[in-house]
This record gives structure tokens, sequence and C-alpha cells, in this order.
């Protein structure tokens, strides 16, 4: 039995140690990366969200924008997109998440001094810990430009349509907020 050919307790020992010590550097750049997939696809639902608000005061909305009448956002507008077939169910299903954001929109009515407008609000389902599906949160409103918070305090909140008007505003109303540079 001395001639016994295999690996060491020990020498298996150092190959455990060896791959825990690159698990631990690549788990933080894997997160990190899912995070920044996460903003992407919030930016470019937004940017659908709002071609398709366009699309809908054009057609089926006789010139008002889809969704509940107020400055706080509600689901109701991604499904009456969806509805009518302007936005796939994910984005405009019963939950109005997607990529670990939650959608959600609102519209002004047009009257005789002011036009009709809408805003749209993606903010991160979870905005803290190990499980933090994004570090900003996104607005777009009807001129099309998109605005990002990164604001630690506001990253669980949702925009208003006020919030997103002010951070569009030069200087911004609302600190830490802007628009979003490409």
């Amino acid at each position: 039995m001395k001639n016994q050919k295999g690996f060491s307790l020990i020498e298996l020992l150092i190959v455990v140690v060896i791959i825990g010590i690159i698990a631990a550097i690549a788990i933080p750049n894997l997160l990190a990366a899912r995070r920044s997939a996460n903003e992407g696809s919030a930016i470019s639902s937004l940017r659908t969200l709002h071609g398709a608000q366009m699309t809908f005061a054009a057609t089926s909305g006789n010139g008002e924008f889809a969704g509940v009448v107020g400055d706080a956002g509600s689901e109701l507008a991604l499904v009456t997109l969806a509805g009518v077939n302007l936005v796939d169910n994910v984005l405009g299903g019963s939950s109005t998440t997607k990529s670990g954001y939650k959608f959600v929109g609102a519209r002004t009515v047009v009257s005789a001094t002011d036009p009709a407008t809408f805003f749209f609000s993606a903010v991160p389902t979870s905005a803290s810990g190990l499980t933090q599906t994004g570090t900003r949160r996104f607005g777009i409103n009807t001129p099309g430009v998109i605005v990002a918070d990164a604001t630690p305090a506001a990253i669980g909140g949702a925009f208003s349509g006020t919030n997103v008007a002010g951070c569009l505003a030069t200087p911004s109303s609302v600190p830490g907020c802007g628009p979003l540079s490409n």
C-alpha cells in the first residue's frame, strides 16, 4: 500500500481555498454586472413606454395619454398600453415589473392653457443589500428626456411628475438628479 497514487488532503484543501478566493473576487463583479444590465433594461423600457404613449395619444387616446390623472404614478398606464398592444405583457402585465425594476406612470389632461402631459418612473425592486437590483431610479416625461437619480435615500421611491420635471430644470430642483448622459 505504499505506492498509492492520488491527492493528499492538504493538496485538496489548497485547491478548495484557491477556488474560494477566485469566487470571492468574481461574485461582486457578477452582481455589479447584473445591476448594470437591469439599469440598461430599465432605460430601454422607458424609451419604449415613451414611444408607446405618444402612439397611444395619436391613435386610441384621441389626444389624451394613457393612465390615471395625477402627480403620483400607478400601473394603469402600462396596463392600458399593453391592452392596445403597444407594449408587451411583461412590461404592461399585472406586476409592471421587468428586470428588477418596477414601473409606474401618470398623466395630466389637456386644458385650454396646457397640453396633455405624462411621465413614467422606474424604481429598483430591491434598493439595498446583496440583492440590490439597481443603484439609480429613472424617469421620463413628455419631452422624452430620461432623468436619473442615484441619491441613496431616494432610490426606493418612485418619481412623481413634478420630480421628473424638476430634474430637467437648470439647476435641478431635485438634489442628486439630472438628465441621463449617454
